[in-house]
């Protein structure tokens, strides 16, 4: 079965060509360019991704754009930045094509202590002990790479199109009985700064977004 997958890409041009040469044959991609300068969009298309211009900035408004430009029923999202392995989407598509989960979240594993600071470690524990007590879910990380169908994400009607857009779709999903998993993914050392958490302008925006949704 065809898998579309959305990248949200805001200036990723060194981690492209390895993210979409690595992909399984049949997961067609989706980068969304967020406002690159980098050439990122170029180097999408001369690699044979489909390229959608997002103007309005966010990462919640990137993946809402792919979500709508997708034409297979199960879509995934995955960060453009070469921290997570595109072989590996087999493990969290694999359970929505089979019918046994609505929602599949990758739970990231880090190859190395340096790959994933303790203060980040510590700040996804937490968010996820949040989760849990809101939603009932039992997961261990709000992972950048997700499966689902298509439709039925729409139909959640998410209104968060900055960094809070993983979360609702935890919670939204969970709040309309939606079967919620979770399957180990390699964490890697990814390429440039985040986008997010790599300023402290963006990690306190995100936790501003996630607050919000979690009210």
């Amino acid at each position: 079965m065809p898998v579309d997958l959305v990248l949200p890409c805001l200036n990723e041009a060194a981690a492209l060509p390895w993210i979409l040469e690595r992909l399984p044959h049949d997961i067609r991609p989706i980068v969304v360019d967020n406002g690159s300068t980098d050439g990122s969009p170029g180097i999408a298309a001369e690699l044979g991704a489909t390229v959608v211009r997002c103007e309005l900035k966010g990462y919640g408004a990137a993946c809402h754009a792919g979500l709508e430009a997708a034409e297979a029923d199960v879509v995934a999202v995955m960060d453009a930045d070469a921290s997570l392995d595109p072989r590996q989407l087999v493990r969290v598509v694999a359970p929505v094509v089979a019918d046994r989960a609505d929602l599949v979240v990758g739970r990231r594993r880090p190859v190395s202590r340096q790959v994933w600071p303790w203060h980040l470690r510590l700040a996804n524990a937490e968010l996820s002990r949040r989760i849990r007590r809101r939603t009932g879910v039992a997961l261990h990380d709000l992972g950048p790479m997700r499966a689902f169908r298509r439709t039925a994400l729409l139909g959640l009607a998410l209104t968060d199109r900055r960094s809070g857009y993983p979360l609702e779709t935890v919670v939204r999903a969970a709040d309309a009985g939606w079967r919620i998993a979770e399957v180990d993914v390699d964490y890697l050392p990814r390429s440039g700064r985040s986008k997010v958490t790599g300023t402290p302008l963006g990690a306190a925006r995100a936790v501003l977004d996630m607050s919000k949704v979690l009210r």
